[in-house]
């Protein structure tokens, strides 16, 4: 049975958000890293180290958030399929 372009609509909407969530995930602790870290490397005079401490700090905390979004999405992913399973 051929799905309609209506009914996958709910995949592409998920689809949509989680890579606007995980784009944003990954680009915003590295992009404040890097500022926050040159900022303070100048004003100390001891570059490179808050810049690779601020980059080390966004690459866990990036990890984290990935691992604890992955689960949220992995759940509602499991939804949209369910609901889709009941509508038939």
């Amino acid at each position: 049975m051929k799905k309609s372009v209506h009914s996958d609509a709910k995949y592409y909407r998920l689809a949509g958000r989680i890579f606007a969530d995980f784009s944003g995930i990954i680009a915003v602790p590295v992009v404040l890293a890097a500022l926050l870290g040159k900022w303070l490397d100048q004003k100390q005079g001891t570059e490179p180290r808050y810049l690779i401490i601020f980059f080390v700090i966004a690459f866990v905390l990036t990890g984290i958030l990935i691992v604890k979004k992955a689960k949220f999405y992995k759940k509602q992913y499991e939804s949209v399929i369910k609901n889709d399973l009941n509508d038939k």
